[in-house]
């Protein structure tokens, strides 16, 4: 007798359905124990009935089983992460490497490079680049120019007011030097006799008549000849 093939679906009737998943709870169990026994594995199963009702089964423990499991399924989910973020990556790094090409290519062609696959269109839009790429260097030249000219404006600017202020400043101290030099020729001018000093001295010929020496300062002598005194002799007889 053929034994018929077992469509998996819900078993409406709840006698049978509660045989059904006894027996094959137990043979699940028992392929567990023989998997452990035969293969040395380490064996987990949980397994919660309709009704809520927990059944286990676990050739080592249940918390050792659950910790490793943990551990592997996170070591797991870091693995794809990786292999995730590298796949992320390697796409980031073929479009840059397009990119790349690209402007590679768009630079030989702006120098007049690698012409012969262009089209007049594509010829028309390349000397359309090339013009506006020069108006613009044109204007940043011409910008930069000015900005350099205002610039040394004003540095003159300051350098002739610098100019100005030590002009005044000499101006000043030629006019106090003026001023000291005319105070100094007038005390000069100004200036009354110092008393005079006499001195006796023996004459050598004649021991009973004295000499009589007499030092004064000079009278109305020009200003660059002050301060050198004269010595002036006079002899009088006793």
């Amino acid at each position: 007798m053929v034994r018929g093939k077992t469509v998996l679906e819900r078993i409406e009737d709840t006698t049978s359905r509660q045989v059904t998943f006894s027996k094959r709870r137990n043979g699940l169990f028992k392929k567990a124990k023989e998997l452990a026994i035969l293969c040395d594995a380490e064996v987990g199963l949980i397994v919660f009935s309709c009704t809520g009702r927990l059944y286990d089964f676990t050739n080592t423990s249940m918390n050792s089983v659950l910790e490793r499991y943990n551990e592997a399924k996170e070591d797991n989910r870091l693995i794809m992460s990786a292999s995730v973020e590298a796949k992320l990556w390697q796409r980031e790094a073929g479009i840059l490497r397009q990119q790349l090409h690209n402007l590679q290519e768009n630079h030989k062609q702006l120098l007049g490079q690698q012409l012969s696959g262009l089209d007049v269109e594509d010829l028309q839009n390349l000397e359309n680049r090339l013009e506006i790429g020069l108006r613009n260097i044109r204007l940043t030249k011409d910008k930069l120019m000015i900005d350099q000219i205002e610039e040394l404006n004003r540095k003159g600017s300051l350098i002739l007011q610098e100019n100005k202020e030590l002009y005044n400043k000499m101006n000043n101290v030629n006019q106090e030097n003026i001023e000291l030099q005319k105070k100094v020729n007038g005390q000069g001018i100004n200036e009354p006799p110092t008393d005079t000093t006499r001195y006796n001295i023996l004459n050598k010929e004649d021991g009973n008549v004295p000499v009589n020496l007499e030092l004064r300062q000079p009278q109305n002598v020009e200003p660059e000849n002050l301060g050198i005194p004269t010595l002036g002799l006079k002899m009088q007889g006793g």
